[in-house]
């Protein structure tokens, strides 16, 4: 009982360890991301809504990451649409700035190193956006705000899904990942749309597909069988070569019956048969008996 006590806590601190080294982890992204995003505001003089890409390093080859700098009035007269995603007017900023950048990613496919779901796979890119402070961009200090949309939805699109084999839309099930850790999987009401409340990462993802177990119990009985086959013909086997060495025996006793009897005589060590009579009687040459 004790034993088992310390394996479930070693289990539980082993997972929580994992989940926090997977939020260091995207916590080092981010800040990655983000600063070679506010590197392009930096060197350009972006225009309000305007999107702009950023430039990665070799390293980072396969993600995407864009921004956008908004004045908070715009957003809560238009919205906005940023890529895969559309904001909703009637937003606004939490707290209020006068101007506010979203940093829009794509993870490519690096998705899976850095998001997972237990139990399901990818389908899709991760996708995400965060929301910062842009009254003065040169600011080190970089503060993290998030979107109050009125209780309406933030709309993500995804295209060109593509559906392992033996799944449809319908197993498709959309995954949120919040800037806590945690995750929030939600059935897609609509083709290739999923939907937000705030700003994190989304993806889509299907159950893993199990293979069905093959039953244990033909195998056993195969082996029973195949190995009482074998004593089997072991057996018969023996049986076999018992019987031609039992017909040789009884051939050469059969052969020993049916021939002439000699008398045994010693010579020196050695026993040796010998006759008791003259078959032929000697005859000499002129005819006569001696």
């Amino acid at each position: 009982m004790r034993l088992a006590l310390v394996w479930l806590v070693f289990g539980l601190c082993l997972f929580s360890c994992v989940h926090s080294l997977d939020n260091v982890a995207n916590n080092s992204l981010e800040t990655f991301l983000r600063d070679f995003a506010f590197r392009v505001l930096v060197r350009h003089r972006p225009q309000t809504g305007a999107l702009y890409k950023a430039i990665l390093p070799a390293n980072m080859s396969g993600m995407e990451v864009s921004i956008a700098r908004l004045r908070s009035r715009t957003l809560w007269k238009n919205g906005a649409n940023l890529s895969n995603f559309h904001i909703p007017p009637g937003t606004v900023p939490v707290p209020h700035v006068k101007r506010l950048a979203i940093v829009y990613q794509n993870l490519g496919n690096r998705s899976s190193q850095y998001y997972r779901v237990s139990g399901y796979s990818l389908i899709t890119s991760v996708v995400g956006f965060v929301v910062f402070d842009a009254s003065n961009t040169r600011e080190k200090g970089l503060r993290v705000i998030s979107f109050d949309t009125m209780g309406k939805p933030i709309s993500i699109q995804f295209s060109n899904l593509r559906y392992p084999d033996g799944t449809n839309s319908a197993a498709a099930r959309c995954a949120v990942f919040s800037t806590n850790g945690t995750i929030h999987l939600s059935d897609m009401m609509l083709p290739n749309v999923c939907y937000g409340s705030d700003e994190g990462h989304f993806s889509v993802v299907v159950r893993l597909m199990r293979r069905k177990q093959r039953p244990w119990y033909p195998w056993v009985i195969g082996v029973v069988l195949g190995f009482a086959g074998l004593v089997l013909t072991s057996y018969l086997g023996l049986v076999f070569i018992r019987l031609v060495k039992t017909k040789r025996i009884q051939a050469m006793e059969r052969q020993a019956d049916e021939g002439e009897i000699f008398d045994s005589r010693w010579v020196g060590t050695s026993k040796m048969p010998s006759a008791t009579v003259i078959r032929t009687q000697p005859v000499l040459e002129n005819g006569g008996f001696p």
